[in-house]
């Protein structure tokens, strides 16, 4: 093993709340593990989501490791950014939400058009009536969480038009913002069906559903296994939790960013999804 190259990757994660702290434990696990490097992780969180603030990051962090990941938002300062990484021989994946960047190296995550058709096809059979539905999403420039939702209205659409789904609300992946706009919506539309968080911000809905006591009237799905949601599972305020099996895609990651270092580059961008995990009460 001391033979092998010695190699730094860098990871850009955001707020490191329980689900990116687990992420994090993952990623420097796997980097360890790598049969190929002698590797060292190295692991950064941004609290700030503004484009140009990522953007900086990315650059700050980029002039340090030998390659990155990072999760993103879609805009053209982060764009930028990647292609200026690229240019100076960096290879820069994303993580979890791609990005339109021809020159980032590939992308890792779950396949948001399995989760979105999966979130309506469980709400279609958990609710007990047919009628609206409310849509949470962190951001409409997360471009997973885009397809999620357009995938989730597609479903609806094609199979089950009698569920009929309301604008999506914006939660910037912040709890305090999801409780205020499920309550809207709990309140706003008294014969909901249903709820679909395709974001974040999952305590603030769940925290809302509670709170009007709709667990027994609204079918609800939302992302990632962390405490609040097991714990919403159990008591029934959710039905369905689609978590990002973060070991695994913390392993595809790492070998991606190891296979594109000791390959040159000549392989070509990669676009390497994996199912959510389906948590439910009985199997959580």
């Amino acid at each position: 093993r001391e033979s092998l190259p010695r190699r730094t990757l860098g990871f850009l994660l955001q707020r490191p709340d329980s689900f990116y702290r687990q992420l994090a434990t993952d990623l420097t696990i796997a980097v360890q593990a790598s049969t190929a490097i002698q590797g060292r992780s190295m692991i950064e969180f941004n609290d700030d989501l503004e484009p140009a603030a990522i953007a900086r990051c990315l650059i700050d962090i980029g002039a340090r490791v030998d390659a990155v990941a990072v999760v993103a938002l879609e805009h053209p300062q982060v764009n930028e950014a990647i292609a200026n990484l690229r240019a100076n021989g960096l290879p820069v994946f994303t993580l979890l939400s791609d990005v339109t960047a021809p020159e980032r190296s590939g992308h890792i995550g779950v396949d948001p058009r399995k989760a979105g058709r999966s979130a309506a096809w469980t709400i279609t059979r958990c609710s007990h009536h047919a009628g609206p539905v409310g849509i949470l999403i962190g951001s409409h420039k997360y471009l997973g969480q885009a397809l999620a939702e357009i995938s989730f209205r597609s479903y609806l659409r094609e199979l089950a038009p009698q569920f009929v789904p309301l604008e999506p609300l914006v939660n910037f992946d912040d709890p305090r913002v999801a409780f205020e706009a499920t309550i809207g919506i709990l309140d706003g539309h008294p014969d909901l069906a249903a709820l679909y968080n395709a974001g974040g911000g999952m305590a603030g809905m769940i925290d809302a559903i509670r709170l009007r006591g709709a667990g027994d009237r609204v079918a609800a799905v939302c992302n990632e296994l962390i405490p609040e949601t097991r714990a919403a599972l159990i008591d029934g305020s959710i039905d369905l939790v689609l978590a990002t099996p973060t070991k695994r895609i913390a392993e595809i990651a790492v070998d991606a960013m190891v296979s594109e270092l000791t390959a040159a580059g000549t392989s070509g961008p990669r676009h390497l999804t994996v199912a959510a995990d389906l948590m439910t009460p009985e199997n959580i």
